[in-house]
């Protein structure tokens, strides 16, 4: 079972389910009895992360991305937060990608200090950097598989092979790439983090996150997360659980929307500059050719005129949503310095890019004829 749509559809189901069931059933019910000396990790209670329901999501997730073993938490945060205080301690060093989703850039930045640990930012693309900020203390390095939201690409094997080396725990937050466009696990990384909010559920409606990796390190997430208290509703990983059947067909369409609709906007008069991996004008293009199967569903673009501008072309679209978040069926669109990133110092967003005029995409999966038109009706009319 090698291919990710296969993979999607069977991977970690029960063959035949409960009942004889095709479709896995929720197990709302958070009481079990509990056999004598059973650890108590092992209690079957649903803060524990053991009930049936959250066993079956887990071996789905896990078997997406080619792991171990699987955590499913109760936001994306929730996985960041849980993983990060799974593998540092009180006086432990983090390297950590200098552009990030701005809730881990705040957990971070506001946080790292009351947690006592402390960070230095790297620049993903620069491997002859990384050696010097690395310190005794340090113990694990974070990055992005593709940021958020200037969509770059770093060095990623190279980041697993250097975390590898000096003995370190390496992560990623794999949101915006999802298993079918780049696998981890296969790169070498040892824990895997999503907002399964996004892609991996697809359509909107539920809050999650997910853990995925090594088998000691996510038992670890999980002890944690155990004691931290942040599991997924049974009803929520069911919904996720399902989403995550048509991952495939829905990332692929959003490949194929998302490359469109960058290279119209590129060559676009009123834009100014557009990113997105798949453009040949991308400064991490090739890198993202060789690594991914697909660029993914997001872009994001600069119009002229500024942030007015920006403004009035969200305002005057019709298809996609003036919303954040991202990675389902339908268009969203938002400016990262006014939602994902108003957490943000200014003068740090201006520094990373993020400028007050920039504006995020995630394409969904609607004709990309009928977003190309929309996009053009609102750039006519601003």
């Amino acid at each position: 079972m090698e291919r990710i749509e296969t993979r999607a559809v069977h991977g970690g189901e029960r063959r035949p389910g409960p009942e004889g069931s095709v479709v896995y059933p929720i197990y709302q019910g958070t009481v079990y009895s509990v056999p004598a000396d059973t650890d108590y990790h092992d209690i079957r209670y649903h803060r524990l992360n053991s009930t049936p329901s959250q066993h079956y999501l887990h071996d789905k997730l896990a078997a997406l991305e080619g792991a171990e073993a699987a955590l499913a938490t109760a936001s994306g945060m929730a996985a960041i937060s849980t993983a990060l205080h799974s593998v540092l301690r009180a006086g432990d060093h983090l390297l950590v990608g200098d552009c990030l989703y701005g809730g881990t850039h705040d957990l971070i930045t506001r946080h790292a200090a009351d947690f006592g640990w402390s960070y230095t930012f790297i620049d993903p693309n620069r491997p002859d950097t990384w050696a010097a900020a690395r310190r005794p203390e340090t113990r694990a390095v974070l990055v992005e598989s593709i940021t958020n939201p200037l969509v770059r690409v770093g060095r990623l094997p190279e980041v697993a092979e250097f975390a590898r080396a000096e003995g370190l725990v390496s992560l990623i937050d794999n949101t915006f790439a999802t298993p079918v466009n780049f696998r981890p696990i296969e790169a070498g990384f040892d824990l895997v983090l999503h907002s399964a909010t996004k892609y991996l559920n697809g359509h909107s409606d539920l809050v999650a996150g997910a853990i995925i990796g090594r088998a000691d390190h996510v038992e670890r997430a999980r002890t944690t997360a155990n004691h931290l208290g942040g599991s997924l509703d049974p009803h929520a990983g069911f919904l996720l659980a399902r989403g995550l059947k048509t991952l495939a067909l829905r990332v692929r369409a959003q490949n194929a929307n998302a490359q469109a609709l960058a290279e119209h906007l590129a060559a676009h008069p009123a834009i100014a500059q557009t990113n997105h991996p798949g453009l040949a004008s991308h400064p991490d293009h090739e890198r993202a050719a060789e690594l991914l199967n697909g660029c993914g569903g997001m872009l994001s673009f600069r119009p002229r005129g500024g942030e007015v501008a920006a403004a009035k072309l969200i305002e005057a679209l019709q298809i996609p949503y003036d919303a954040p978040s991202l990675g389902g069926v339908e268009s969203l669109i938002t400016r990262p310095a006014a939602t994902s990133h108003a957490g943000m110092d200014p003068a740090d967003r201006e520094a990373l890019g993020i400028t007050d005029d920039l504006v995020r995409v995630s394409v969904g999966v609607e004709s990309a004829d009928d977003l190309i038109d929309d996009f053009d009706r609102a750039l006519r009319s601003c």
